[in-house]
């Protein structure tokens, strides 16, 4: 199943309040990403049959091993960009925003050659 956007953003949304609360579910996921609670619902869905995530009894989201590796991988580059961003003078607010919507739509290459760039000018991206 090729994940959109849309799902990627869930993954990472997810990720980010494991690594916060230690768990997520889905009305945390709600109200952290600011959707209503059927969107949510629906895109849980979605992402559950696609096999990035189980939900447990207690109603908390698991990642699944090709849901964490989706959702590391997006944070990963929200993270190296907003830092990227910051280092050129952007505010911190602006160059999340910003990361917020590169992460989605850069390629791998240039990823890896703006992390290549910073790491020789010994950047902390």
């Amino acid at each position: 199943m090729q994940l959109q956007e849309s799902g990627e953003m869930y993954l990472e949304s997810i990720y980010v309040l494991c690594k916060q609360h230690g768990s997520a579910r889905s009305v945390d996921v709600a109200e952290y990403m600011g959707f209503s609670k059927p969107s949510v619902s629906r895109a849980i869905g979605i992402l559950k049959n696609g096999g990035y995530l189980t939900v447990d009894k207690k109603g908390s989201l698991l990642l699944t091993e090709e849901g964490l590796a989706v959702a590391e991988n997006i944070y990963r580059r929200h993270t190296v960009l907003t830092t990227f961003l910051t280092t050129l003078g952007v505010d911190p607010m602006v160059a999340s925003a910003d990361a917020c919507k590169l992460e989605h739509v850069i390629s791998e290459e240039t990823f890896e050659a703006l992390c290549r760039f910073a790491s020789d000018r010994g950047l902390n991206a």
